[in-house]
């Protein structure tokens, strides 16, 4: 398992479609890309970030799926990024990228209002820590620094805990809720056919258990940031 783990480290330092954090000193410099994304995908289409991307199961279909968007996974672990930035090179997806990093460092990459939409596929629902929840106001916080007057945040969960504590969360905090759907197999949504027809590699772990898949869609007002 090491040494499988040692050739895709060394694989990933070859991928012209992967960004990693020990390349760069945020203390001493900007990130070259951030506020210039434009230029690396040559176009000025909207992007869209995966958080904890894992094997970038989503990002590299969506990137298929809808060329006239960018998509960006990012996760700290550069062994799952390897499944997903290798899928894209060979393909020649040239709409998606990964960038190895801290979810929390996001705007260290991204310029404000780079950034339009933002999916969170599976995370660890965090029942002890709500501020490390990728759905917590805490890192909305965060998201806010990137997106523009309106950000949209997907949460695609396993997890009950999740599911609840972000409906109950959103309307306290005056995010508007664009989409709930309690079981997206059971209530397939013809609008968003991609929430059964991709899926990552923890929904097959979780469908052979019959583990119930939710998902919202949030929009979060960001037109009155300082």
């Amino acid at each position: 398992m090491a040494k499988h783990k040692l050739q895709r480290f060394a694989e990933n330092e070859t991928f012209e479609n992967l960004f990693q954090h020990h390349h760069y000193n945020f203390q001493n410099e900007v990130f070259p890309l951030k506020g210039k994304w434009a230029d690396y995908f040559k176009n000025d289409h909207p992007i869209v970030l995966e958080l904890g991307c894992g094997h970038g199961d989503y990002t590299v279909a969506f990137a298929q799926q809808y060329p006239e968007k960018n998509f960006i996974g990012i996760d700290k672990k550069g062994a799952r990024l390897w499944r997903g930035c290798k899928d894209a090179m060979e393909q020649q997806i040239a709409n998606a990228a990964f960038i190895r990093t801290q979810i929390g460092f996001i705007d260290s990459y991204f310029a404000p209002g780079e950034v339009s939409e933002i999916w969170v596929t599976f995370p660890d629902p965090q029942p002890k820590k709500e501020h490390h929840r990728l759905v917590s106001p805490n890192f909305v916080e965060r998201y806010k620094k990137v997106w523009g007057e309106k950000g949209i945040l997907n949460l695609k969960t396993d997890s009950r805990l999740l599911y609840e504590y972000l409906l109950e969360t959103a309307p306290q905090q005056g995010w508007k809720i664009l989409a709930n759907i309690e079981d997206v197999y059971a209530n397939p949504d013809p609008k968003r056919p991609y929430l059964t027809s991709i899926q990552t590699f923890y929904e097959k772990k979780w469908l052979e258990q019959k583990s119930l898949i939710s998902f919202i869609c949030i929009e979060v007002d960001n037109s009155s940031k300082e």
